[in-house]
């Protein structure tokens, strides 16, 4: 994702832009799945994440994910499943929602938001001395999420191969990734999203997929 990536600008409604909001949530949660199984993870789609978690006051809306609805592209696709169009993964759709779970609990927690927002403040600083995705960025990242996020009760349990897990960057990686979800999480509700939403309001969303193509 360069300067130069051009502006493709998706419908501005409410529905889309909770879609894409919700896109970036569950394309943390595939990204934690494949790089717990596999190692490996998706450039594009890593950056992606990595790049809105820093980005704390964006320009536009559509500055936050890179300006191009396939920059969310993998997390276009599980939603397809989370409103019945395409088989599940069920393991990515539990980290999903875990993540829609973990977000209203640090919503309701206005010191851990201020500290986390003090440390985001702090890794920006570090990405633009080295760059967004530099381990040193990456671990701070990780640090973050599992000195506020993983402090509450409720927490996602990673499943994969263990060596892989237990490998040189794996652990920050997955939290640094876990916190791109959370920060999705956290965009998705300011622009309107509720879970009850994805029960009683799926055609909207499906609508909203429909558009974003």
């Amino acid at each position: 994702m360069t300067a130069s990536t051009p502006i493709h600008r998706a419908p501005d409604t409410p529905a889309a832009r909770q879609a894409l909001a919700l896109a970036g949530v569950f394309q943390a949660a595939s990204l934690v799945d494949e790089l717990a199984r596999t190692g490996q993870v998706e450039t594009r789609a890593w950056e992606t994440l990595i790049h809105a978690t820093l980005d704390t006051d964006p320009e536009s809306f559509e500055a936050i994910y890179g300006g191009h609805p396939n920059n969310l592209r993998r997390g276009l696709e599980v939603l397809e499943a989370v409103v019945g169009r395409k088989q599940a993964n069920p393991v990515v759709l539990r980290y999903g929602f875990s993540l829609l779970l973990l977000m209203n609990k640090l919503r309701g927690n206005d010191a851990m938001m201020g500290e986390l927002g003090s440390r985001l403040a702090r890794i920006q600083g570090q990405a633009e001395h080295f760059e967004a995705t530099h381990e040193n960025v990456i671990a701070s990242l990780g640090e973050a999420y599992q000195e506020t996020i993983s402090t509450f009760k409720t927490r996602i349990v990673v499943q994969g191969d263990p060596s892989l897990l237990q490998s040189r960057m794996m652990p920050e990686r997955v939290r640094a990734i876990l916190l791109a979800g959370i920060r999705f999480a956290l965009l998705w509700h300011q622009q309107g999203g509720r879970r009850w939403k994805l029960v009683f309001q799926r055609s909207a969303l499906r609508k909203a997929l429909d558009q974003l193509g």
